[in-house]
């Protein structure tokens, strides 16, 4: 495994921040911007956009709440930041030409000036977002300024941001402001906006849908599809009303197989290339990639590529220390999911934050089936349903083409939908977004509300933080009580909303474990599930014995063991705070891969 860890580090480059559609004239914006406070909220009173001389500086893509940051004053907390950032261009834009400025996650309403002049807003902390600016705004050098306001509303979806003073439980620090990557790419008047790849393994072919901007009337998109470094499949069409649609077949030629599957396993990658001709002249050049996968349900088991698929998940919080939600550097996730790899899990469930796009790359590249989750608001109302629905559309936009993600979990826990167990409204609005997924995304599993309370839901999922496995192994049966029943003795929960019951879905325990555990004395009052271990041999035994009890119980088709780090005051993760190892990870693949259960072997 070392070895192959090495191989990949060289082999990737994980310095463009969207690797699915992937331009080669680029500008990184990220480093150091002018930054200040605007505690008494008059900046756009008092025009700041325009000639303000701000007082401080910052380090992009880091919140100020963050070490990493450089702020040296945030004991007092802002709802108001402003951000400047003077651009000199590598490369030189054309005269027919645009440049499009793109933030891939600012927390939470973002106003944007160029020059002083404004071109537009986004609301929504977690997704990507936008602006063409024509190539006279941004001639040889221009200035850039945000405004961001993050009040501390309940209506926002937040996830695991703590909306009191201070952390508590398994809530963390508030984030604010830019905190994912900022960059620039130079395009001509028309360029590809977007595409949709959809894998079809039972025809062996993909559909795709390409998305452009002022295309011409002699506009045509050309694809290239290479397996392995040779060219299998090349097609042109038509670009009509700035849309075009393709279904190609991928079949190999060769004899040993018809398709390269993507598995955990083998985590094969078709890339392609997208070239927008106008006429013959190629005016916009795009390099991405998919996977050829499928994901379905067969009575009680979840399939991958036709075939019954064991889920090893762990749960990814998606916080990183001195960076908070945002890393030190990309290596740093990189790291992570190696580990992951490393210590036997064949999958992320990444909880309550969206992830940089290059994590998702690297669940495409590493093998590693993922779940994806939106962020939750913690109360219900005409306000959050607006804000949830808005952002939970574009997660599912940001994740379509990625072939590691095979669910979306909308809601968790009954976070935002506290009545749902019999409150109609809210139980339609989980509903909805269960629909929602499903008009969007017919290839992926939706789980409604993870955890109890499911009103629709592909998958009956169940959060168990029982420190005992028998506890485990007697609760959990083929059998009412389980199914319809309350089962967990941490939650006391229901698993299904009034109104609703079990329907032969698959069942998994997407959240267990949770064992607090820690050797460092000035952590000893931090927080995690259960009684704390004594020692590092009994934390492993636990882990060992509440592995199996899950494993050996056929009524499961997987789990998600919480979780990969330790977290603020959280220390229930199998790495520490700086994500190191706490245990040898040679011990945890050794648990995970002993046993043979339920018609799944572990090798």
């Amino acid at each position: 495994m070392l070895q192959q860890e090495e191989t990949l580090r060289t082999a990737l480059d994980l310095s463009y921040p969207r690797p699915q559609f992937k331009r080669n004239k680029w500008m990184d914006l990220n480093g150091t911007w002018e930054f200040n406070f605007d505690y008494d909220n008059k900046g756009l009173k008092e025009k700041w956009y325009k000639d303000k001389a701000f007082t401080d500086s910052i380090q992009v893509p880091f919140c100020y709440q963050s070490t990493l940051s450089g702020v040296e004053e945030n004991s007092l907390p802002s709802e108001v930041v402003w951000y400047k950032k003077q651009v000199k261009h590598v490369e030189q834009p054309t005269k027919d030409g645009k440049v499009i400025l793109h933030f891939e996650a600012v927390d939470y309403y973002t106003m944007v000036w160029v020059n002083g002049e404004f071109v537009g807003d986004h609301k929504g902390g977690h997704v990507p977002f936008s602006f063409t600016l024509p190539s006279e705004m941004v001639e040889d050098h221009f200035t850039i300024t945000l405004r961001v306001e993050d009040k501390t509303s309940c209506s926002q979806p937040i996830g695991k941001q703590s909306w009191k003073e201070d952390n508590f439980l398994c809530w963390y620090t508030k984030t604010t402001g830019i905190w994912q990557s900022v960059w620039l790419e130079y395009v001509s008047d028309s360029f590809l906006k977007e595409v949709k790849m959809t894998p079809d393994i039972d025809t062996a072919e993909v559909f795709i849908e390409g998305f452009t901007e002022d295309a011409g009337e002699n506009a045509l998109l050309d694809v290239n599809i290479s397996l392995f470094g040779k060219t299998i499949q090349r097609a042109s069409a038509m670009v009509t009303y700035n849309k075009v649609t393709m279904r190609l077949n991928v079949s190999s030629t060769s004899p040993d197989f018809r398709l390269a599957y993507w598995t955990p396993d083998e985590p094969n990658l078709y890339d392609v290339t997208f070239s927008l001709r106008d006429g013959e002249k190629i005016v916009d050049k795009v390099d991405s990639y998919f996977g050829m996968r499928k994901v379905s349900i067969r009575d009680q088991d979840i399939l991958l590529n036709n075939e019954r698929c064991y889920q090893k998940l762990i749960l990814d919080q998606g916080y990183y220390g001195s960076g908070l939600m945002t890393p030190d550097s990309i290596e740093t996730i990189e790291s992570d999911l190696l580990k992951i790899k490393r210590m036997g899990f064949n999958g992320v469930r990444r909880h309550q934050t969206v992830a940089d796009n290059r994590y998702m790359y690297l669940c495409d590249k590493l093998g590693l089936v993922m779940w994806a989750e939106m962020p939750s608001s913690f109360e219900f109302g005409d306000e959050a349903i607006e804000n949830t629905t808005y952002e939970y559309r574009k997660i599912i936009k940001k994740h379509y083409n990625h072939p590691s993600v095979i669910a979306y979990t909308p809601m968790n826990e009954s976070w935002g939908v506290n009545e749902i167990h019999s409150n109609k409204q809210q139980q339609s609005f989980v509903n909805s977004l269960y629909y929602l997924t499903k008009s969007l995304d017919q290839t992926r599993l939706v789980i409604g509300n993870d955890g109890w309370e499911h009103t629709l839901t592909d998958v009956l999922t169940i959060h168990d933080y029982s420190q005992s496995d028998q506890n485990i192994t007697e609760k959990y049966k083929h059998d009412e009580e389980t199914w319809n029943g309350a089962p967990s003795v941490t939650s006391r929960k229901y698993n299904f909303a009034e109104g609703y019951s079990y329907q032969g879905q698959p069942i998994m325990m997407s959240e267990f474990g949770g064992i607090a555990y820690t050797e460092k004395e000035e952590l000893a009052e931090s927080w995690g599930y259960g009684d704390r271990p004594k020692s590092k041999e009994e934390a492993l035994k636990r882990f060992e014995e509440l592995v199996h009890a899950v494993m050996k119980n056929d009524v499961f088709c997987g789990f998600c063991y919480t979780q990969v780090s330790d977290v603020e005051q959280e220390v229930n993760g199998l790495l520490d705070h700086n994500h190191n190892y706490k245990f040898d990870p040679n011990e945890i693949k050794r648990i995970l891969d002993s046993l043979q259960t339920g018609g799944f072997t572990f090798e």
